[in-house]
């Protein structure tokens, strides 16, 4: 795992509490992605990183990607086939408009936790939480730095 500009090792340790937390409500996975820079559409990047990640193999296909470009001041939130399905117009669009809008403030921690938190509400009254379910995929940031 590298590290980034973007959180310290303080602030990652926060943001991977505020997933595991996330999903002791849920059967749904979240991850999050930082890189330095995006040479494409980010979405089209951020659900080739969701593919990289296995988090196309989840049982439920219920696993959503924050994704975050920090130097180029790129993001998406891509979600899972079974997920992405069962969500209202618009609704991954609100995720990242608030996580840019505490972006904008330097508030880093905050936005991605606000993300985190907004998706995880909504993995919740989709997925809940079922006796058995495990936790398929990692809480860890992965990270591409080059």
């Amino acid at each position: 795992m590298a590290s980034d500009d973007l959180l310290t090792k303080e602030q990652e340790q926060q943001v991977i509490e505020a997933i595991k937390n996330a999903e002791l409500q849920t059967s749904g996975e979240i991850r999050l992605h930082i890189e330095h820079n995006c040479s494409q559409d980010p979405l089209e990047r951020a659900a080739r990183i969701f593919q990289e990640l296995g988090m196309d193999q989840t049982e439920q296909q219920n696993g959503v990607l924050i994704y975050i470009a920090s130097e180029d001041h790129q993001a998406a939130v891509y979600a899972g086939k079974g997920i992405h399905e069962q969500v209202e117009d618009g609704f991954w669009n609100d995720v990242l408009n608030q996580l840019i809008e505490y972006f904008k403030e330097g508030a880093f921690v905050d936005g991605i936790e606000s993300a985190v938190h907004k998706v995880a509400l909504k993995l919740e009254n989709l997925y809940p939480y079922q006796k058995g379910d495990t936790n398929e995929l990692s809480n860890e940031i992965s990270y591409n730095n080059d």
